[in-house]
């Protein structure tokens, strides 16, 4: 069924680590907080700027443009490319003389992520079954607490030991490698073959794919539910380091530690677990759990997390945010592998890529600025910043709510829409 370089296992593997390698290269900037912000004199705001919205800035047109390209060309070596973009970018934020310099180098990373990261959803899709995508697309998400434990934590402790510019330049290595191996042992699978459909030769117009999102309920529901979810889940982690450091004076090393291991572990079982059991309930025929296992646990996370992170005791408030964390990401596998059984074979890199802008601009954009906003409000009031930070957390953390009522409302349709046809036209 395959050819010798239609490698399924091998191609997932690369392109998780791929995918980890552009993740640390999005978030290093979390554990950095404290002494860039010293250097350049920044605000909590401007921090939140530097975090979330400089990051995202190009990824709203540029993500589409290459998905468009990607549903008709070799989608490998876009992925490749865009390795190596982002890579560089990385490599130029530690080169950074001013704030203005490193905000232009963030960019730079979106600008990256926007090229390679696209199709590697469709790539994925197209190796592995329908019955499957949960749990595979739960694998590729490891991306995120993986390199959430390796940024945090290498972050701090290379940060700690050189200073924060080599950090960054640490960073950029792998993503040189990875780029070359994909392109040396990866072949591109055919469109459509799991699926058995048609991949037809022509592509649907970017309409018709952005039209599917909003006209499918659950489609809809799920993608304002996630983006929900990711704004509050960019804005904790964003801040969780800096938080520990200004109220229970941790050190960068110590803070960086603690949110590598509360975002990792905890994280990876969160994510692959909830994909493997939303996949094993769907073969038994219950479908929609693939939407309601999210909107319960999103239900749970709004009060866990914010009873959490306004624990007295760093040791109780640690704990509980590590219990949090093995529930406040089990939407990500379903809702990935829900999306890419709804769309066509030729549908899949705009999907992704339009769902990323979504998730870039509002999520990883939003996200830190909501925290970082309420932080400057709360502690303008009079309320000591340390605290300050940390009821603008438990703020956050209440709209896990609203997006959990998303997932609850797209259970209501999920099996209907999964029992239509992904052919466009």
């Amino acid at each position: 069924m395959f050819s010798p370089k239609e490698r399924p296992r091998l191609a997932l593997a690369l392109l998780t680590a791929i995918s980890v390698v552009g993740f640390i290269d999005r978030i290093i900037m979390n554990v950095l907080v404290p002494p860039i912000k010293a250097e350049f004199q920044l605000s909590d705001m401007q921090v939140g700027l530097l975090n979330g919205l400089a990051f995202a800035a190009l990824n709203v047109v540029l993500g589409l443009v290459v998905a468009r390209i990607a549903e008709r060309r070799r989608r490998i070596s876009l992925i490749a490319l865009g390795t190596l973009l982002w890579s560089i970018a990385t490599a130029t934020c530690g080169m950074a003389g001013s704030a203005v310099q490193l905000l232009l180098g963030r960019i730079g990373v979106g600008v990256g992520e926007a090229v390679g990261l696209p199709a590697t959803s469709s790539v994925v899709s197209d190796y592995f079954p329908r019955e499957k995508r949960a749990t595979v697309m739960s694998i590729l998400g490891l991306a995120t607490p993986i390199g959430a434990f390796l940024g945090a934590t290498g972050g701090a402790l290379i940060a700690q030991a050189y200073g924060w510019r080599y950090a960054f330049f640490i960073a950029a290595i792998p993503g040189f490698v990875l780029a070359a191996l994909l392109v040396l042992l990866i072949a591109e699978p055919a469109r459509g073959r799991q699926d058995g459909v048609r991949a037809d030769a022509d592509v649907p117009p970017l309409t018709t794919v952005l039209r599917r999102y909003w006209v499918w309920p659950t489609m809809r529901h799920m993608l304002i539910g996630s983006t929900i979810a990711g704004m509050v889940g960019f804005g904790l982690n964003g801040f969780l380091a800096a938080y520990l450091a200004r109220r229970f004076g941790f050190s960068l090393v110590e803070a960086g530690t603690v949110l590598g291991l509360v975002a990792s572990l905890p994280a990876a079982i969160s994510i692959t677990g909830a994909g493997w059991i939303s996949d094993r309930l769907a073969a038994r025929g219950n479908k929609r759990a693939y939407a309601l296992f999210p909107a319960i646990t999103l239900l749970v996370s709004a009060p866990l997390y914010a009873f959490a992170i306004t624990r007295d005791d760093p040791a109780v408030l640690i704990a509980l945010v590590a219990l949090c964390a093995l529930i406040q990401f089990t939407y990500l596998g379903p809702t990935a592998g829900t999306f890419q059984n709804m769309l066509g074979p030729r549908m899949r890199a705009t999907g992704s890529a339009f769902t990323g802008m979504v998730y870039a601009l509002v999520s990883g954009g939003l996200g830190p600025i909501l925290v970082g906003g309420l932080s400057d409000h709360y502690a303008g009031s009079g309320i000591d910043p340390g605290l300050a930070l940390g009821f603008a957390m438990a703020t956050a953390a209440a709209f896990y709510a609203w997006a959990g009522v998303h997932y609850l409302l797209a259970a209501r349709t999920i099996e209907a829409d999964l029992a239509r046809s992904i052919e466009h036209g």
